[in-house]
This record gives structure tokens, sequence and C-alpha cells, in this order.
């Protein structure tokens, strides 16, 4: 499911890369699982420790040890994540661009949460949801219900375009 368009084009930066992220940007091959940005339990009760060592240390680390796999003894070995990303998509390599974009997708993910997360967003961002959306919460309507109607993730993000 897509969510309307809105003009967020005098929005700068929201938010920039993460330690996750960052972390498997900078990576060459093999790759390693990133870091978390925080403790295991750091995410109790909303998500337990259990989940996160399980989503994380499992899951991720699946995306992870698939990608290297898959591109062992290949030329996309010697590409910086993204860049590997935009060429196996072009070029066709479906195996390829799920693990790589899923390893990304994941470090952005943890990324975007944090330890006493949640509450209103910055000044700028809630400014320029409030014009695009009316409200925070109708932002937050819009996500949520973007999220329980997306089949298999159960996720949506707000993002900048451009």
């Amino acid at each position: 499911m897509n969510l309307p368009q809105h003009d967020f084009s005098s929005v700068a930066s929201v938010t920039a890369g993460g330690i996750s992220t960052a972390m498997l940007e900078n990576m060459s091959f093999p790759y390693e699982l990133p870091a978390l940005p925080y403790a295991m339990d750091a995410l109790s009760p909303v998500i337990s420790e259990n989940t996160l060592r399980f989503h994380h240390g499992k899951h991720h680390q699946t995306y992870i040890d698939a990608l290297n796999k898959a591109i062992d003894d290949t030329e996309f070995q010697a590409m910086p994540i993204k860049a590997m990303i935009r060429a196996a998509g072009a070029g066709g390599k479906t195996e390829i661009f799920n693990n790589a974009a899923q390893a990304w997708n994941h470090a952005f993910y943890w990324d975007s949460l944090c330890e006493k997360g949640g509450g209103d967003p910055p000044p700028i961002l809630k400014q320029r949801i409030d014009a695009s959306f009316g409200s925070v919460e109708a932002c937050r309507r819009e996500l949520v219900h973007a999220a329980v109607t997306q089949f298999g993730t159960g996720g949506a993000r707000l993002v900048l375009d451009g």
C-alpha cells in the first residue's frame, strides 16, 4: 500500500544514517551483522529482549549470511552495499538484491528505534507533518493503517522524497 504523496521538499534532512546503517555501509565483503545501537533489553516492554535477539541475531543474520554466499566470487563483493543494491536491482540479480536490500533495511530499522523513543517529533518535522497531514495524530493514523494492511512486514515508514 502506498500512502498519499505529501510535500516535504523544504525539509533538508529529518534523520541521518545511524550506527547500524553506517556500519553496514562502510563494510566490505564479507559482511557482518552490524551491532545494535542500544542494549538488547533497551526497547522493553514494547519489543522484548527475546524478540530483539531473535529478529536481530537470527533473522537479520540470515540476510547477511545469504548475501555473503550470493556475492562470493562475483563482481558484487567489491561494491559498497548501496551500489550493490542498485546494480543487482537493475541487473535482475534477485537473490543479491533481496538479501542486500533486506540487510540494509534491517540496519535502518534498528537505527529507527531508540530507548525511551516515541513522543512528539522534532519541531521541523512536526511542522511539515502538520502542513502535510493536518496533525501528527493524522499522520500516525495513516502510518498505522499502512502498516497493518501491509502484507508480511507490518511496517510503514514516513520518507522524505528528495
